[in-house]
């Protein structure tokens, strides 16, 4: 360690609310987000306490962004000036059985509120593949699970406190607020500061997965519906070879004195004899138990388990969001790509979520299909990859993941969500002069519709 870094670490120990060199230095001495790939515009991060420790820092900022736990692959959350820490309000503020609802502290991540619900009989309806994120940061990029029923993580979300641009605090709940509330949750970081959710919760459930291998493409155009709705959350797995889908992931909810056996064979698939990976070179160390074990909900609904880091993040993603109702003809037309994406992938994961109301939501008023890609950390070949891709969807009128990588262009952005500009006119109204705006909302969004 060099004299440099030894001081800032030691600059860090005592200035309690500067996190920048804890943040920067395990990086290389540059802030990074979680795989790597985007090095961020500036290493000053304040880290709030409390609600008015964010409001005075906002009223006294002329630029930032809110720093979450930075698994964004693009640079929606980037800032050039100062980055808000929330990661230390963490807590639950309220679990009410009355209401069914639970609010929480912004910094709070899903791996660790589940755990407290469970414990008091609650759950969530959905979760994504990894429970290290944030709450407030995967609802705000509209970050999603699966299920023909499911909608995304953002649709559990039924008030939030927002510090906007003044340090003004804003409050907004589904039954009070109406189209600003739905403007708002899914919000980008656009609007403010969120410091608290509230999200809808259920009785706590016991769920059992199994995997499936090598089920045929022919089996998949002929019974989509039927396999995608066979189970509470579905996944599809494949590296588009050999005209087969490598892994089937099948959650299913344990229902009291419901008997269950799964079928050896799923539709020409095969039912696994061991735990998987869906990256099949890797170790199912890390995932969560397959094999039809009963455990609780949030060990099951994830792809990893909570008390593992699925990998070093050395990979980049992408994801495209279709209309359910034409799921096969988009799946087939990536299929055709796999001469030129196979080289240079991991594995892709096909998804369904159910439409929501939710304003900048990819689901929006329609049922979609995710076509999700995790490719191998080779920006300039991925790069030219995404173009021939959306290209390939263009029929199908993608949307992209708010927080992952992809090239379509702003004006198509704009056609593709219809109350675009009216989410433009709530974040002037919020952020008249953009202080939580940066270059890719200025690109993407607002620049888009000016």
């Amino acid at each position: 360690m060099n004299k440099r870094t030894f001081i800032k670490l030691c600059s860090a120990a005592m200035t309690s609310h500067v996190l920048q060199p804890i943040f920067a230095l395990a990086a290389g001495d540059k802030l990074k987000n979680w795989a790597g790939n985007v090095e961020y515009g500036t290493e000053q991060v304040y880290s709030a306490r409390s609600l008015e420790d964010v409001r005075t820092f906002v009223r006294k900022q002329n630029r930032l962004k809110v720093l979450g736990t930075r698994h964004c692959f693009n640079r929606i959350a980037d800032s050039t000036d100062q980055f808000l820490s929330l990661k230390t309000m963490d807590k639950v503020v309220e679990l009410d059985s009355k209401t069914r609802t639970v609010t929480v502290e912004a910094g709070m991540s899903y791996g660790q509120l589940c755990p407290y619900l469970d414990a008091k009989g609650w759950a969530l309806h959905n979760l994504a593949s990894l429970p290290h994120i944030s709450i407030a940061g995967a609802c705000s990029t509209a970050t999603h699970g699966s299920g023909d029923k499911n909608g995304n993580l953002a649709t559990a979300v039924s008030a939030l406190e927002i510090v906007n641009a003044a340090g003004d605090v804003i409050k907004l709940s589904r039954q009070r607020d109406g189209d600003a509330f739905r403007g708002a949750v899914v919000g980008l970081g656009a609007l403010g500061a969120v410091t608290k959710v509230t999200l809808d919760i259920q009785p706590t459930f016991m769920m059992r997965q199994y995997v499936y291998e090598n089920l045929p493409l022919v089996a998949l155009k002929d019974h989509f519906d039927e396999i995608e709705s066979a189970a509470y959350s579905v996944s599809l797995f494949t590296d588009w070879q050999k005209e087969r889908i490598k892994e089937v992931w099948l959650k299913s909810r344990v229902e009291p004195g419901q008997t269950f056996d799964a079928p050896l064979e799923f539709y020409g698939a095969k039912r696994a004899t061991r735990n998987l990976h869906p990256i099949a070179e890797l170790s199912a160390e890390n995932c969560t138990e397959q094999m039809g074990m009963p455990g609780p909900w949030y060990e099951r609904l994830p792809h990893f388990r909570m008390g593992f880091t699925p990998s070093a993040g050395k990979e980049l993603q992408s994801e495209y969001f279709v209309p359910r109702k034409h799921a096969v003809e988009a799946i087939l037309a990536v299929e055709r790509l796999r001469e030129q994406v196979g080289p240079h992938l991991l594995i892709s994961e096909i998804r369904t979520i159910a439409a929501d109301d939710l304003w900048m939501s990819p689901c929006y008023k329609r049922p979609s299909v995710t076509i999700h890609f995790t490719w191998k950390q080779d920006w300039p070949a991925v790069s030219k990859l995404m173009p021939v891709i959306e290209r390939q969807l263009a029929p199908f009128h993608p949307r992209p993941h708010w927080g992952k990588l992809f090239t379509i262009p702003p004006a198509q952005l704009h056609s593709s969500y219809e109350k675009l500009l009216e989410f433009e006119n709530l974040g002037r109204k919020y952020d008249p002069q953009g202080k939580f705006r940066n270059e890719f909302l200025n690109t993407h969004i607002f620049h888009a519709v000016s």
